[in-house]
């Protein structure tokens, strides 16, 4: 497979405060613009102005707006994706961490897993299948602009990793995540 360049957002409000965003969105604090920005000259440095890198987002506001800055560089068209948008947490979507871990008795170690018990949540094996079709697509290099766990799983498949194996990835704001022949490396 080529090269697939993957970025998370940067930092929300919502992020800062540890609350689940979900479908729902927040706006990017002075620390996610940086991370943006950060990004941005991360890319440039690893691919400079080059256009043969296809370049998806995920439509959530968020992820558009760090897209906006991290690939502003390359002025090229950034499509936005559905299948790039992060999971959905039902009636969970702006509970704190902290609301959530005491209401359902849950421990934050396992907050990956958490998102198969949300209400009306969408649940990993839905978000597995919808990046897999994505990644199906996908026939040269790729930018992709997504979600802290949408990012997770686009790295698992691409790495070839199991779910468990998938909960234990680190998804890092400002970094990007570099991955061929199922080798990732990350862009600090």
């Amino acid at each position: 497979m080529s090269e697939i360049l993957i970025l998370r957002h940067g930092q929300t409000e919502w992020n800062l405060a540890r609350r689940f965003q979900g479908a729902m969105d927040s706006p990017l604090t002075p620390l996610g613009v940086q991370q943006a920005e950060a990004q941005g000259r991360l890319l440039q440095a690893h691919i400079g102005a080059s256009r043969q890198h296809l370049l998806l987002c995920s439509p959530q506001p968020r992820a558009v707006r760090t897209a906006g800055i991290a690939l502003g560089h390359l002025n090229a068209v950034v499509r936005t994706d559905e299948r790039l948008r992060e999971i959905t947490l039902g009636q969970w979507e702006g509970l704190g961490h902290d609301e959530i871990a005491k209401a359902q008795g849950l421990d934050e170690d396992d907050a990956f897993w958490w998102m198969d018990l949300a209400p009306e949540g969408e649940g990993h094996a839905a978000v597995a299948a919808r990046v897999a079709t994505l990644l199906a697509e996908i026939t040269g290099p790729a930018i992709l602009v997504t979600h802290g766990i949408t990012a997770c799983h686009l790295r698992g498949q691409l790495l070839g990793l199991s779910m468990p194996e998938i909960a234990k990835l680190p998804c890092d704001q400002g970094v990007v995540y570099r991955i061929r022949d199922k080798v990732e490396q990350v862009l600090r």
